[in-house]
């Protein structure tokens, strides 16, 4: 069985694991090694069987558990050279760079049961990329952390089965907030994140081109809703003749705790 399962996505902190037999990928490590280890057992999944570790980018929300997290698992860590030396100059841990196996964008790599392909996404940080994953059942594609949407991003999103889609803020919200004005141009920015209409753009792509699982994630803390975000793209699936309640399975991530386990092909929640 081939299964999804977000242990965190926001702005506060983000890892997920995708499953599939005795093949067990940890897909950034961005809280605690604490809480990414309790979410693991909860899984049945423990730390030293995780098959390896991929990272979208460096920045802390992505990687803050990984140094110590390292010491309990020990796999592999899948990650563009730019990721791997970035890290390396800011934590400067030998343990974690040894287990670093650098590897270019649109390059797979056959991790088990599952075969994982980094492409590149416009994100202000060194070598940022999203991962599409398959098995024999399906495949999926994790997809935050972008100022806009690429040609490269829509064909590695196009005809994957589950799509996890960046929704991260409200653009209204973003300008009017308290945020300074250079936080917000960042955020706003073609380097920065997909807002919820910009995210229900992408989502609706995938679902035209056989998308059957819609996961919203990375939402901000202070601008953005589960509501929010649940309720731009289903009005951008409605008005394309998809209703999120029949026709695919639509969800929001949780920020800070673990969520349901979806199974691929299933179009349903484990």
């Amino acid at each position: 069985m081939f299964t999804f399962t977000t242990l965190a996505s926001g702005s506060g902190g983000n890892a997920a694991l995708v499953s599939c037999g005795n093949t067990h990928i940890l897909l950034d490590a961005g809280i605690s090694a604490k809480r990414i280890t309790a979410g693991l057992h909860a899984l049945g999944v423990a730390p030293h069987q995780l098959s390896a570790i991929l990272l979208t980018h460096e920045h802390s929300d992505h990687v803050s558990g990984l140094r110590v997290l390292t010491k309990k698992a020990g796999a592999p860590i899948y990650a563009t050279h730019p990721t791997c030396q970035e890290w390396y100059r800011k934590n400067r841990c030998d343990q974690v760079n040894d287990l670093f196996r650098p590897q270019k964008a649109g390059v797979g790599v056959q991790i088990g049961a599952l075969w994982a392909v980094p492409f590149p996404t416009p994100h202000d940080a060194a070598g940022s990329v999203g991962w599409s994953i398959a098995s024999a059942s399906g495949r999926m594609v994790l997809c935050t952390d972008l100022g806009h949407v690429t040609e490269e991003v829509r064909q590695a999103v196009a005809g994957c089965d589950l799509l996890v889609c960046e929704a991260n803020h409200d653009a209204g919200w973003v300008r009017s907030g308290p945020y300074p004005y250079y936080l917000k141009q960042r955020i706003l920015g073609d380097y920065g994140h997909l807002s919820n209409e910009a995210g229900a753009e992408l989502a609706a792509f995938a679902v035209e081109y056989g998308t059957k699982q819609v996961i919203l994630a990375h939402l901000s803390q202070q601008n953005n809703t589960p509501v929010r975000a649940y309720e731009t793209a289903a009005r951008r699936l409605l008005a394309m003749g998809c209703n999120p309640e029949r026709d695919i399975s639509l969800a929001v991530a949780p920020r800070d705790e673990t969520g349901p386990t979806y199974c691929l092909k299933e179009a349903a929640v484990c």
